[in-house]
């Protein structure tokens, strides 16, 4: 375990690999596709892709002449468990924060503003 972890930890430290992920969050690309914001040879691309591959952080596969890269997002789980141990990391409570959000920035308009949908009843009864 402790391996995976160093390879998933080096390989999300340089920024261009990072920067390839934020880019494969939105839709599989095309190696060429990734290559083209970086100032950079097509070569040192397909080295990080590579070692994003390793990681398990990306998957690439061949459709037709063209190779594909796909984001693996299973593969962070493990890291995210890592660091959630030190308690710095909670996971956010996505319900929690739309209730939040829904009672402050509910109209302050009267007294029918908590009955709108949407408004602090419907968010305290779907709990």
């Amino acid at each position: 375990m402790t391996d995976a972890l160093d390879i998933v930890f080096a390989a999300l430290a340089d920024p261009t690999r990072r920067a390839i992920l934020a880019m494969l969050l939105e839709d599989d690309m095309a190696v060429t596709d990734v290559a083209e914001p970086f100032e950079m040879s097509l070569a040192a691309i397909s080295k990080h892709l590579t070692i994003l591959t390793r990681a398990g952080l990306i998957a690439q596969e061949k459709r037709g002449r063209v190779k594909w890269c796909k984001l693996e997002p299973d593969a962070m789980k493990a890291a995210s468990v890592w660091m959630q141990g030190f308690g710095q990391f909670e996971p956010v409570n996505l319900e929690a924060f739309e209730r939040f959000l829904t009672v402050e920035l509910a109209p302050e308009d009267g007294p029918e503003a908590p009955d709108a949908p949407g408004g602090p009843d419907q968010a305290a009864s779907s709990s």
